[in-house]
Order: structure tokens, then sequence, then C-alpha cells
């Protein structure tokens, strides 16, 4: 069938964590034999950032991952509604214009499209309910929430049982274990700054205990102000700016461990969601040490694919432990690797999505990839 994909950018993922996950799914439908165009707005916020910041090449190691993938852009919603007509599918990410989101709305009203659903992979529905009350969903057929507690949102919105749970995963052509094991040293952070939405956490659970456990630390990621960069040159912590996603795989393989630290958001209103770099850790087989968050889907084993400190004392505890025990990072790295492979993959999530169609009444027929 023919599934079209709304999204902010396919080809930057500056500031733009949808575009790890979009990425990987799109590459699994293409393979699984439907035919996949993604839409992107000109001019977007994220690619125009990337381009700033590094000009064209800073494309270049998401060409060289995904040659498969391109995007088409349109300067007005009009534009975008017309290029979808006849699709089968069509999914449209809550980090889009609401012209747009009604105009794809009204299209599936009118019929020119089919199954229409909005995918939202934020927390704006509980920490700017304002905002999401501008869109426009009168016409869509379903919710795709990145988590059971959002969904559980939706649900109460009068969405009921079209409100469905499609987590992110690991893209795991991309994010595998390296095929030569090498030199590993100190920690990993792959991150953005943000809006101070985890800014003690991050003191608490990684700058802290890093630097109090003797292991170096390497960050990376975009939109850290000058007070931040202070932040982490008084813990010695090592700032190298935006990594593309594409290499992230190879920067996991250079270290011993990484940390995940949740936005406060993702503890505190909607829990349950791990966002998708603990799926990319896992995946590449990086052992794994997490501030706490509530699991309440049990998506994952805490303590066996990766450790849970309650406190920075007990962050601190098992980063020494990292450092020094080579077969309990040996046990982390294949519980998690295996976890991912059974039930967190980008496949998983594209035969999860062709169900949630098919509920819906969409016809799931194969084509060949054009």
């Amino acid at each position: 069938m023919r599934i079209a994909y709304f999204t902010h950018s396919l080809a930057s993922c500056w500031n733009h964590g949808n575009a790890h996950f979009l990425r990987g799914v799109l590459r699994e439908l293409i393979a699984l034999g439907h035919r996949v165009e993604a839409h992107e707005p000109a001019g977007a916020w994220s690619l125009e950032n990337l381009r700033r910041d590094h000009g064209e090449a800073g494309l270049n190691a998401y060409r060289a991952a995904y040659p498969d993938l391109s995007s088409l852009t349109y300067g007005k919603a009009g534009l975008a509604v017309e290029r979808a007509a006849g699709a089968d599918l069509v999914i449209v990410h809550e980090w889009n214009e609401p012209a747009l989101i009604a105009a794809l709305g009204r299209a599936r009203k009118l019929g020119h499209v089919g199954t229409l659903l909005f995918h939202d992979t934020h927390h704006r529905a509980v920490s700017a309910p304002q905002e999401m009350a501008a869109f426009d969903l009168s016409g869509y057929d379903g919710i795709l929430a990145f988590g059971a507690a959002l969904a559980e949102v939706y649900r109460a919105q009068g969405w009921g049982g079209r409100a469905f749970v499609w987590h992110e995963a690991a893209d795991t052509r991309l994010f595998r274990p390296p095929a030569e094991p090498g030199p590993r040293q100190g920690l990993v952070w792959i991150g953005n700054w943000g809006d101070g939405e985890r800014t003690q956490e991050l003191e608490t659970f990684l700058f802290r205990p890093a630097q109090a456990a003797g292991l170096p630390l390497d960050i990376y990621g975009v939109r850290y102000p000058e007070a931040a960069r202070a932040t982490l040159a008084r813990y010695g912590a090592r700032y190298h700016g935006w990594a593309p996603n594409a290499a992230v795989a190879d920067l996991f393989a250079r270290h011993l461990a990484t940390v995940h630290v949740p936005r406060r958001f993702y503890v505190e209103a909607l829990p349950g969601i791990p966002t998708i770099r603990v799926f990319e850790a896992l995946a590449c087989g990086i052992p794994l040490a997490s501030a706490p968050w509530e699991d309440a889907e049990g998506l994952f084993a805490g303590g066996a694919d990766y450790l849970v400190a309650r406190d920075g004392a007990a962050m601190e505890r098992h980063l020494r432990a990292l450092r020094a025990d080579a077969g309990l990072r040996e046990a982390l790295s294949a519980h998690g690797l295996a976890t991912i492979r059974a039930r967190h993959t980008c496949r998983h999530r594209a035969e999860e999505l062709l169900g949630i169609a098919a509920g819906l009444g969409t016809a799931v027929t194969m084509e060949a990839a054009q």
C-alpha cells in the first residue's frame, strides 16, 4: 500500500529526536513491500539550524546511512495535501503546523486520503495542552501515542479505543554492537540540554557521580547555553557539540557505559515512556545506568537490561561497578541487546503499525517500493 508520513524533518536530527525512529520505521516499511513517502515543510527549523551550524556536510552521515530514504518538501499546506491524495495510510507527526493538520483532516473527511493517524511523541499533551488544543483532529481515524500514559490522555479526551500505544524502538540495521570490539574508555552521554527540564537531574545523576567515580565523561548535543557549558567544565566533562544520530553507534562503541536521565515530564506526568536513547543504547550493547523512572509497561527488565539508581549515591556506586567489573558490563550488554532484538526493533513497530491500520479497515496490501 501507499504510506505517506508528514514529519518536521526526515533529513535533520538536530534537536529532532523523532527523526531517529522515523528513519528506521520507514526503512522497514519499504523492506516489507510498501510504497513509502515522507513530506516535510520547506525551511524546517531543525534542518535550518543544522545547516547553519554544519552546512550541507551536516547531512552526510544521514545520507550515507539511509540511501533509500528521501523526502518531498512543500511550501504551503495545500500542496502537501494534493501530494498525499490517494494514499492508503497517512500519518502526521505532532510537530507540524495546525494548518497542515487541519487540512489533512478535511481531506480525510472528503475521502481524498485513506486512514489518517496523528502521531504524538512528546509531552506537550500534558505540559502545554493549550498548544495541542490548536490542532483540529476531528477528521482523524486514530492516535499513535508513544506510551500508554500518553494514550490515556487522548482516551480521556474521547478517543477511546482509537488511541493506540506505539512505542519508539531501535533501528537495529544501524544501532548494533561493533563487528570488531575495540578499546573502550569512560562514559558518554548524548542528549540536548533542552529547556531546563532535567538540569538538576543531570547534575545529580550524571555530572557529579561521573566525577566522583573517576570516569571521563564525553557529552554530545545541542542547545547548551553558556551557563550549561560552564557547569560541564566545572565537573570536568568534555563537550563536543552536535553528533549526527547516524554516528551514535560508533560513539557508543568507544565508551564503557552510558547513562539515561529522563526529562521530568516523563518521570512525573507521563511515566513509562523511556524515549528513544534507551532503545538505541541497548541495541548497541553498551551498558546503561539509569536515573529513576517507572517502567509502567514492563518494556525492560530493570537490573538486568540496565542498572537503576534511585539517587546520586547509588549512581556513583553503579558507575564504579561498571568501571571495575567486566563481567557486569558483559551481562548487561547481552541482556539488554536480547530484549531489544526480541521486542523493540523498528521492524516490530512497522508490523505493529500495519496491524493498527488493518484494524481500522485499511487494506494492507503489498506493492513494489518506489
